[in-house]
């Protein structure tokens, strides 16, 4: 199956200044962009796990979604000479790059500064690809690989450097074209992990939704096979890719409705496309082992070799999840990004997750996404899961720690100090304990 070319990264830093002039460049060739919705559950949950204020949070998001529209117009603009595009850390620079010094002028015009790379985008992808053919003779000790544009290289993770390097050039690389980085890296499927809503396979392994799509819904090819049933909701794999890929989509039997919403834990956060977003933007994702993490992308088009076989084209990301979150959905702001493959670590001491980004899913089995304001409505409320260690609904006689978050009637809350709750201690009534967030 053809994979589509992911754009991965590279160098030229665009600063607050200059990501508003380019969105003011942007904003001529058509209709101006659309008013982000910021949902209050994302930018609590980005305010904890990076360490943000709220409205820090609320500014990186909006940050996000021009950086994001940048980094697609320069794409298109630049052709053959794009090498790639990322944020830095605290995603007030986008990072682009270009190969020939004739397109230096148009990255500039766009608000940006160029830096001129040695590869483009499409020869690091080329080298990428050969890792990816022979990846049936990687060994063991060879978790993944990935194109990394800001080092303008091809990255091999390894336990052993010396089998790394043996890899790469029987898949015909020189030593030149890729970097060995050790890593303690042990990537596995999150087979048994729930993110968004659960639902059941067969006989009853667990995994979650990831999108609602016109007819069913997206999902992780390693929770089943095509032909599988499942339940609640029920339906049936029309497709399914596992490994090499790691997707698939679910065809639901009558009855149930599909919903461009996200459980965020408690409450849902709207979907409303899939634009995809750069390297080192944020990006949160939905589980119920879990609840609601964050993170920053951290390399597209990377390669992970899991017990059952090497998975490529996926995301990723230093955002935390355990057994219990496969499959669940990827959003940044309210942009569909991907499902959960699987990855290492936990959310205790910290790892690296890959998602499976979702414009592949829906371009290979031509499905539509259902958005906020499109596809099927009702009148009903949409079933979600409540329980949530990261963020719960706030109740009294519960032990709260300082930093922890709840809601209340719908808005978010920060535990300021420590204490048990008693009724009518609610947010919103002891200002002292709790902060709106």
């Amino acid at each position: 199956m053809t994979r589509r070319s992911v754009a991965a990264v590279a160098v030229a830093v665009l600063s607050a200044a200059g990501l508003a002039a380019a969105l003011a460049t942007t904003a001529t060739a058509g209709p101006p962009p659309p008013q982000l919705a910021v949902d209050g559950g994302m930018v609590a949950a980005l305010a904890r796990d990076l360490d943000l204020t709220p409205d820090q949070a609320r500014a990186r998001l909006h940050r996000e979604a021009g950086a994001a529209r940048t980094e697609s117009t320069l794409k298109t603009r630049l052709g053959p000479a794009f090498a790639g595009a990322w944020l830095n850390e605290d995603a007030t620079e986008l990072v682009v790059g270009v190969t020939a010094a004739s397109q230096i002028q148009a990255v500039e015009a766009a608000g940006a500064r160029p830096k001129v790379v040695q590869r483009s985008l499409a020869q690091l992808d080329a080298l990428k690809v050969k890792l990816d053919r022979n990846a049936r003779n990687a060994p063991k000790t060879v978790p993944g690989w990935y194109v990394d544009a800001p080092t303008n290289t091809v990255v091999l993770l390894a336990r052993d450097v010396t089998a790394a390097q043996a890899f790469a050039r029987a898949s015909g690389l020189a030593d030149a074209d890729v970097r060995v980085e050790p890593s303690t890296e042990e990537p596995r499927p999150l087979i048994d992990v729930i993110g968004g809503n659960a639902y059941y396979i067969g006989s009853g392994s667990r995994c979650s939704v990831g999108f609602a799509v016109e007819g069913g819904f997206v999902t992780a090819g390693h929770c089943g096979s095509t032909g599988a049933s499942t339940t609640q909701p029920s339906g049936t794999f029309a497709g399914s890719s596992f490994p090499g890929n790691d997707y698939a989509w679910v065809r639901t039997a009558a009855g149930n409705t599909g919903r461009a919403l996200v459980n965020r834990y408690p409450g849902t956060v709207p979907v409303a496309g899939s634009t995809e977003a750069p390297v080192g933007a944020s990006v949160c994702r939905s589980g119920s082992t879990t609840g609601w993490r964050c993170g920053t992308i951290q390399q597209k088009n990377t390669s992970v070799t899991y017990p059952e076989g090497t998975i490529t084209g996926l995301t990723r990301t230093n955002a935390c999840a355990e057994p219990g979150d496969s499959g669940g959905s990827w959003l940044t702001g309210d942009q569909a990004q991907g499902v959960t493959s699987g990855g290492s670590g936990n959310c205790t001491s910290g790892g690296t997750i890959y998602f499976q980004p979702v414009n592949e899913i829906l371009q290979v089995y031509g499905l539509r996404l259902l958005v906020s304001g499109g596809g099927p409505t009702s009148t009903t409320s949409p079933t979600t899961t409540t329980t949530n260690p990261g963020q719960t609904t706030w109740q009294p006689g519960v032990a709260y720690a300082t930093g922890s978050l709840v809601t209340y009637d719908g808005v978010g809350y920060r535990c300021l100090q420590g204490h048990t709750s008693q009724p009518g201690w609610d947010p919103p009534a002891v200002p002292a304990l709790w902060e709106r967030v």
